[in-house]
């Protein structure tokens, strides 16, 4: 009985495989064992990766909180934090102030809050993925355009080509334990949010990292899409494999967890970062939770060198400090060129500068001249050129 079963969960996967329309290859897999402990290893960012570093504007019409949510060649799209629904639109080169947005309400063209921002620089157009699963179309002055009503609720939406978007449907996030019921990683028309393609992840069960304590749940939550060196990476909690995913349709297999979530106790899940050249940064999401403290969720920080051929627990730091500043490798992607965006607070800043604990460079010549009320400083991660 056992062997019927196991063949047609086979032959089940390879019919929902179709159904994707995705070619499938094989390549050297890196193979990350969750359950090990690695050696440590400590890496100075600006060693591999360019930082640029913009200083808001500040006036009385652009006071922000700066949260950066996307970013292009000419502009920065920013919010504040309490979500007011301001949409700051500034200089990406000088950090000015062009114009500020809010098209926030109840109305057929208004945002109820903002979950995500995505910006279209070559069709002039912004993205504001809103509750309710849609997204509000605007120009760069704010005018609306169009909606896209959506079948579904998605997150982790990224600009994908001129006509398109990507992102994950998180529909059956919260079903752990059940049976999948469709693709969730989607390409939506930029024109009216229908299918363009379903990508097929192989998979049977949802497992995701939620924690239950009798009635109560907490749910973890993280980036299912990369793009990071030119490539995007798809990560499916429920699947122990992360793939690259290629323009024709291609999953080629990339990282491999080991062992599987499904026999972990508890689950130990993995996501990615930033690749370079020679690196391969990934986190690792312990699912246990606190309910009583209110913490848990432990993560790990970890690289495969591809120099060493080797696994290790990393720690990145800026190097534009005098102390050990540490940078997230894992946070929010952007899109092709920018791979990270941090937001420097000006009051942090002046006092960090008057102890002289900031480095000759760029981010010091920018902190000798803020004052504390300033607008945040913008702080870019990219590729080295």
């Amino acid at each position: 009985m056992k062997q019927i079963n196991a063949i047609l969960a086979l032959a089940l996967l390879m019919v929902l495989a179709g159904c994707g329309g995705n070619k499938q290859s094989n390549n050297d897999l890196i193979t990350v064992d969750v359950s090990k402990s690695y050696p440590k290893k400590e890496l100075i960012l600006q060693d591999f990766m360019d930082v640029e570093y913009i200083a808001l504007e500040t006036t009385d019409e652009f006071l922000t909180q700066g949260l950066v949510l996307d970013a292009g060649k000419e502009y920065l799209l920013v919010i504040n934090r309490n979500n007011d629904g301001d949409i700051f639109i500034f200089d990406r080169k000088t950090g000015k102030g062009i114009r500020k947005i809010n098209r926030q309400g109840q109305g057929g063209e208004e945002y109820a809050r903002i979950n995500d921002l995505i910006l279209d620089e070559s069709n002039g157009e912004i993205f504001v993925e809103s509750p309710g699963n849609k997204i509000l179309v605007y120009d760069l002055y704010g005018s609306f355009k169009r909606v896209l009503n959506l079948d579904r609720e998605v997150s982790s939406v990224f600009n994908y080509d001129k006509h398109n978007l990507i992102c994950y449907d998180m529909s059956d996030y919260h079903s752990k334990g059940k049976d999948r019921t469709r693709s969730y990683h989607v390409i939506i028309s930029k024109q009216d949010g229908s299918i363009t393609r379903e990508i097929f992840i192989p998979f049977k069960t949802i497992n995701t990292p939620i924690a239950v304590d009798g009635d109560q749940f907490v749910a973890s939550y993280s980036y299912q899409i990369r793009l990071s060196h030119g490539e995007w990476t798809l990560i499916e909690t429920s699947s122990d494999t992360l793939y690259h995913y290629a323009p024709d349709g291609t999953l080629s297999p990339f990282i491999a967890r080991t062992p599987s979530t499904h026999t972990m106790v508890p689950e130990v899940f993995l996501y990615m970062g930033i690749c370079t050249d020679r690196y391969y940064f990934m986190q690792t999401v312990k699912n246990v939770f606190n309910f009583e403290k209110g913490n848990g969720f432990y993560t790990d920080e970890l690289v495969y060198d591809k120099e060493e051929k080797a696994l290790f627990q990393v720690a990145v730091y800026n190097g534009d400090y005098a102390e050990k500043r540490p940078v997230a490798m894992t946070a929010a992607p952007v899109n092709s060129e920018i791979e990270n965006v941090t937001t420097l607070d000006a009051f942090r800043l002046v006092e960090i500068y008057e102890k002289g604990q900031l480095k000759d460079g760029q981010l010091k010549e920018i902190a000798s001249r803020l004052d504390k009320d300033d607008n945040p400083v913008i702080m870019l991660i990219k590729q080295k050129k």
